[in-house]
């Protein structure tokens, strides 16, 4: 994980959820990604299989990212396939560039490591705007399966 002691996980609470709601990405970015609101309201479905998460620098919020737990991947055409992995990834504009989407994905790796998962995927919007750029430097590999029109992409853990 990362050497930055200042960054961390917390998990959102009545004290937090108002600065989680107000994220925003880069106006760009939208498109890519579903705004924390619509990802609380997918937490809150999913109960245990989703693991909501706001990502602070120090005492700033910086971002948010929620991962999947043991979801079934493809139930009408496979049911044994379960997956975890990194549903949502939102950095705050102003902290792009800074390290904050890597700590996320380390962290979503290392809490997957700890139930015992040997691979962590994750869904893109493909297109040269999308973030497939970065998860393939972070050693994601695409599977060649499309999830609801988005690239889907593995890293083995």
């Amino acid at each position: 994980m990362s050497t930055r002691p200042d960054l961390r996980l917390e998990k959102v609470t009545p004290a937090t959820v108002d600065a989680a709601l107000g994220l925003r990405v880069h106006p760009h970015q939208e498109r890519n990604v579903s705004p924390v609101s619509h990802s609380l309201a997918e937490a809150y479905v999913h109960g245990d299989a989703a693991w909501p998460r706001l990502i602070f620098d120090g005492d700033r919020l910086v971002g948010f990212l929620m991962a999947f737990l043991d979801l079934p991947w493809n139930p009408e055409k496979d049911p044994a396939d379960r997956r975890s992995g990194l549903w949502r990834l939102n950095i705050a504009a102003d902290g792009q560039g800074k390290g904050y989407g890597r700590f996320a994905v380390e962290a979503v790796r290392d809490e997957l490591r700890r139930r015992g998962e040997q691979k962590l995927y994750v869904t893109w919007e493909p297109g040269e705007d999308g973030p497939g750029a970065f998860y393939e430097r972070l050693g994601f590999r695409t599977t060649g399966e499309l999830s609801g029109g988005q690239t889907v992409g593995v890293l083995d853990i």
